[in-house]
């Protein structure tokens, strides 16, 4: 995948050219090309769809401060992005593609007496031919790493889609325009750790990063609000604090519909 400063450089050494819409998108988004020949996905500010609890013109921006936090951490859970001014549609997000392999999904939906030893059991439903299924996902290190992520950036909208694995197996976090909210409004897939002990290392990294935001971030703080801002860094006290991972509330839906 490269790093976010190999990004960078690979979208300044020229222009991004469209290859067509990605269906299914709520928003605005372009599969691009640029004159390396790299691919990419393009989120412009103009193709935004307007929600009524987040500010209007900011998802792009939310993006890109996810993936930007992701690197401070060092979790490498997001692709490369960076922000843009000069993209076809106007100014906007640029991330670098994932080719997703179906057959490696981290998280998945099975027939309740399939799930696969030792996932991650996270809800049970009826489907439309009733039959009992389970929403589960890998008890990985890399998954502890997201849920822990979508906690600090409050991540409203954590479906099984917005997880997806490469052909090497790495699992990548997408979609992160509905994060940062100052209001708690985390809904997620990845609910198989609640309340456990938050590992060592994780614990230390996240201690590590409220230390390097500091008062104010220059790669975080300019794409959110004051309060946002101010709301990040009570998360990540909160987690430092209570050492676990957190539970969902009862105050408003847990996992985001539909769960892909």
């Amino acid at each position: 995948m490269g790093t976010s400063e190999e990004t960078s450089k690979s979208i300044a050494r020229g222009s991004l050219e469209p290859m067509g819409q990605l269906r299914g998108a709520s928003n605005g988004s372009l599969l691009c090309r640029d004159d390396s020949g790299d691919l990419f996905v393009y989120k412009p500010v103009s193709g935004e769809s307007p929600l009524w609890d987040f500010a209007r013109d900011t998802l792009c921006r939310r993006e890109v401060a996810a993936a930007n936090l992701d690197r401070l951490l060092g979790w490498d859970l997001v692709p490369p992005t960076r922000w843009t001014d000069e993209g076809p549609m106007g100014p906007g997000m640029v991330q670098k593609w994932v080719e997703e392999v179906d057959e490696l999904r981290p998280v998945n939906i099975f027939d309740t007496h399939n799930v696969p030893i030792g996932w991650l059991s996270v809800l049970q439903a009826i489907d439309q031919d009733g039959s009992a299924v389970t929403l589960a996902h890998e008890p990985s290190e890399q998954l502890a790493r997201m849920s822990l992520f979508d906690a600090v950036v409050n991540n409203a909208d954590r479906k099984a889609g917005h997880v997806l694995a490469d052909k090497n197996g790495r699992v990548f976090g997408i979609d992160h325009g509905v994060c940062f909210h100052e209001e708690p409004k985390l809904r997620t897939v990845l609910w198989g750790w609640v309340d456990a002990q938050i590992p060592p290392k994780l614990l230390r990294d996240l201690t590590g990063l409220g230390s390097d935001l500091g008062n104010f971030h220059p790669e975080i703080d300019p794409f959110l609000s004051e309060t946002e801002s101010r709301e990040l860094r009570g998360r990540i006290a909160e987690l430092v604090h209570t050492e676990a991972f957190p539970r969902p509330s009862a105050q408003w839906p847990a996992i985001p519909w539909p769960v892909f």
